[in-house]
């Protein structure tokens, strides 16, 4: 997927393998010097009958932000062990959300991560996790 057709900066990059996150999505990602930043483009289908941004959607793209965050650079998988979000403002569509994520702290097999999803300088939900960090199998050769 181009980020370029959700009308968003071309360098954050598409996670591959997750059709859930796809279909509600589609979510993007960056690497930045000051960590992890998450970002998608709210489409009318995103929202709930008041016209804004669906709080299950929010939900679910915190969830994809935090093990983001958990992960990214490595050779790993992860699931989320916990999940808090407070909610904060609304949003709507057309706007763009960005999730500045923070690793907190890594741990041999967990990850403390928490995100802020914002529109402009506007924070719409806070939501902070446990994430379960899973070691891939490497390929071994015959």
């Amino acid at each position: 997927m181009d980020p370029k057709e959700y009308d968003l900066p071309h360098d954050f990059l598409h996670w591959e393998g997750d059709a859930a996150e796809d279909h509600s999505g589609p979510f993007f990602y960056r690497l930045t010097d000051d960590g992890i930043e998450t970002t998608f483009r709210i489409q009318p289908h995103h929202c709930n009958s008041g016209q804004t941004v669906h709080g299950g959607v929010l939900m679910m793209f915190a969830d994809y932000s935090l093990c983001v965050a958990a992960i990214a650079g490595t050779n790993e998988s992860c699931l989320t062990l916990s999940c808090n979000n407070e909610f904060v403002d609304k949003a709507v569509a057309g706007e763009r959300i960005l999730g500045r994520c923070e690793l907190i702290r890594r741990t041999g097999s967990l990850a403390f991560v928490r995100v802020q999803l914002m529109v402009e300088q506007r924070i719409i939900l806070t939501s902070s996790g446990v994430i379960k960090r899973i070691q891939l199998a490497k390929a071994t050769s015959d």
